[in-house]
Order: structure tokens, then C-alpha cells, then sequence
């Protein structure tokens, strides 16, 4: 007697396989998308993944680092420093104080700008040799001579990247952060920087650490913009009083690096996060630079020549920079809202990058030890 098979009535059995393959079908899927939307949102993958911090190996300088509290320079930060305690600081060596050089420039761009001339009141000119001195006291009240033993400043210019650049790039750095330290807040603006109207209304009130960008990617929050240290808004607190000293000091781990290339190393660093700095880049629409020209003329704020390479040709494109927006400045009203185009970068992109003759010197594990004195301008 042959026995027959019992059918399955639910077909449970025959369903198994089907949602099996359902699910790995949904679990690659998932997995596809997600890698997607990672691999869209970081141009480095693994960036994200966990990582030790510079921190760990630099937190014994950090701690040992000592701000330089002067009494001279705090005497010209209180006298130059708005109703809140900001100050505009730039910096100066022989080279750019020469007559009719970069400083010269600077000044007068203050003086040409639309409501900028007031914001002389509140500048502060660190120069780095005696010539330097002696010319910001010949024409700007506030002038603060830092002297760095062993270090010598004067004479030719500091080329990009070459050892003399990479040390004022970091003394820069220190004496930044020993402002910080004293309780001002501080624009930092490099003197090869025209200022044609008032920026401070461009700042993000909440944010602690603003700073410029070569290339701007349209979102202020993008730690993959591509920031330029020549220009920056600093509020001291204890979030950018760290900061700065983590930035300082990290130039340990990367020897032979400026500070805008070592800010790009340690800007996704979990020392970053964790002190809860609030980092926003400013939009090259307002403060530009010849790496990205602000398209317009009513908006930029201050114009940089970055992207460019020796004293002639900086000099030779900030004044057409200058002239331009004097002209722009001369138009009847109902022409300023037409579209217009800088004559520059015109030199600066026809000048290639050539460097003296020196290989740049990894920079020693110690700082140079920094005294300073006060210039007065009787």
C-alpha cells in the first residue's frame, strides 16, 4: 500500500528560500547606500574611523607652555582695543616696510575704504626687526617690536616656505596665542591685504575661530574648506585659548610644515571635537582673495594676494586691486549694481613660484625664545 506525501496547506517551506533571498538582496542594498553616502560625504573614507589624537603626544608641551603676559604688549592691546577688547593685529619685517611697499598699501586701503579709515584706531603693527619699527612708528600709533633671539627678520623677504617664513609663520602663531591668553579677542589680517569695507558685520557671532579661505566651498561649516591663516577672527575663550596652544604645539608632529598646512592636518582631529572650538570659514564673497576674486564688489570686504608668489608681484597687483575699487567706488549709484571684473591677479599669475636657493629646515621641537619691547610713537 503506497503511502501518500501530506501537502504543506501554509507553504511555509516553499516561502523560506524567498525571504531569504529577500533579505540579502535588502542587506546589500542597505550596505551599498550607506557606503555611497559615506564615500559622498569624504573625499578621505577613513577619516571618520577612530583615531588617536596629535594630543597624546604633544599634551606635555602643551601643558608646560606658558603665556608671555607683557606688559608692553598688554599696554598697547588695551589702548588699541574696541568697547568689547578686539584688536586688529598684523605683523611687519624690513621687506614689507620698505616705502611704497606692502605696509604703505595696507594703510592706504584703510583710508580708501568704505567706512574702514575708523578701524586704524584699533591696530595693532608687531614688527619683527628695528627697520620695521622704525617705519610703523614714523606713521601708525600702535607699534609692538617683538624680538626673537637668534632670529633676524630684516633684509630680504621671507619667501614662501622658505626657513625664515616658516619661523614667522609659527612666532605668529605663539604671540596669537598669548593674546588670546591676555583676554582679546583679535582679527588677525596680513599686511599683503587690502581692506575696502568693514568686515566685522560678515562674522558669525556665534562661532569662536573664523577664518579665511584660498578656495571657498559654500558652506561656512565645511571642514574641507581650504582655509588661508592670513586672515582671522579669534574670540578668547578657554575653547580657542586650547585650541591655539593644540595648534601651536602640533607643529612638532609635522615638521617642515607652515601653520595654514598643519591647521589642515589637525582640523579633524578628536582633540578638535572634544574641546568643543567652533570652527567657521569665511565665504571668499566677502573676504577675498586672487585664489577666488569675489564676483561682487558691493559684498567683498577685504581682498588678499594670496595665490601669489614674491614682493614685486604682490605689490604690483594690490595697488591695480586698490585702483579697481576706487573706480568702483567713483560710479554713480545706479551703476554699482552692474556686473564688473578685477584686473587681478595680473602679475601674480604670470609669476612663478621660485624660492632662494635654501631647503626649508624642519623647525626644532622647542620654540625660539620670544622677549619683546614696546615701540612708542612720541
Amino acid at each position: 500500500m503506497s503511502k501518500s506525501i501530506a501537502a504543506n496547506p501554509s507553504g511555509e517551506d516553499s516561502k523560506a528560500p524567498l525571504i531569504n533571498q529577500r533579505t540579502v538582496i535588502i542587506t546589500l542594498f542597505v550596505v551599498a547606500a550607506v557606503s555611497c553616502l559615506f564615500l559622498y560625504h569624504s573625499a578621505n573614507p577613513f577619516e571618520f574611523l577612530p583615531r588617536s589624537s596629535a594630543y597624546d603626544v604633544i599634551a606635555p608641551s602643551m601643558k608646560a607652555q606658558k603665556s608671555s603676559n607683557d606688559p608692553s604688549l598688554e599696554k598697547i592691546l588695551k589702548r588699541a582695543a574696541m568697547g568689547d577688547n578686539t584688536v586688529i593685529i598684523t605683523t611687519l619685517n624690513q621687506a614689507w616696510a620698505e616705502p611704497n611697499s606692502i605696509f604703505d598699501i595696507f594703510l592706504e586701503s584703510f583710508r580708501t575704504g568704505n567706512g574702514t579709515g575708523k578701524l586704524l584706531d584699533h591696530l595693532v603693527v608687531v614688527a619683527l626687526d628695528s627697520k620695521a619699527l622704525d617705519h610703523c612708528l614714523s606713521t601708525h600709533p600702535h607699534c609692538y617690536a617683538l624680538n626673537t633671539s637668534g632670529l633676524d627678520f630684516s633684509g630680504k623677504e621671507a619667501y614662501f616656505m622658505t626657513s625664515s617664513y616658516l619661523e614667522m609663520m609659527w612666532i605668529r602663531i605663539r604671540l596669537l596665542s598669548d593674546v588670546l591668553a591676555m583676554g582679546y579677542n583679535f582679527v588677525f589680517t596680513d599686511a599683503d591685504i587690502v581692506w575696502l569695507q568693514n568686515p566685522f558685520q560678515r562674522f558669525d557671532p556665534d562661532a569662536d575661530f573664523q577664518i579665511a579661505c584660498d578656495r571657498f566651498s559654500g558652506n561656512s561649516f565645511n571642514l574641507r574648506n581650504e582655509p588661508n591663516g592670513g586672515f582671522n577672527y579669534v574670540k578668547s575663550n578657554n575653547r580657542t585659548i586650547e585650541f591655539y596652544k593644540f595648534w601651536y604645539n602640533s607643529r612638532k608632529m609635522f615638521p617642515g610644515l607652515h601653520d595654514q598646512d598643519v591647521l589642515n592636518e589637525i582640523k579633524f582631529d578628536p582633540y578638535i571635537q572634544k574641546i568643543q572650538v567652533k570652527i567657521r570659514f569665511l565665504d571668499t564673497k566677502y573676504i577675498a582673495g586672487f585664489c577666488q576674486v569675489s564676483q561682487d564688489f558691493n559684498a567683498v570686504c577685504t581682498m588678499h594676494a594670496n595665490c601669489c608668489f614674491g614682493l614685486e608681484a604682490k605689490i604690483t597687483d594690490l595697488r591695480l586691486a586698490l585702483e579697481d575699487w576706487r573706480n568702483f567706488m567713483e560710479l554713480p549709484p545706479d551703476q554699482k549694481s552692474l556686473p564688473r571684473s578685477w584686473t587681478v591677479p595680473k602679475k601674480c599669475r604670470e609669476t612663478p613660484f621660485h624660492p632662494p636657493d635654501e631647503s626649508p629646515n624642519s623647525l626644532p621641537p622647542a620654540a625660539p625664545k620670544i622677549s619683546a619691547q614696546e615701540g612708542n610713537n612720541q
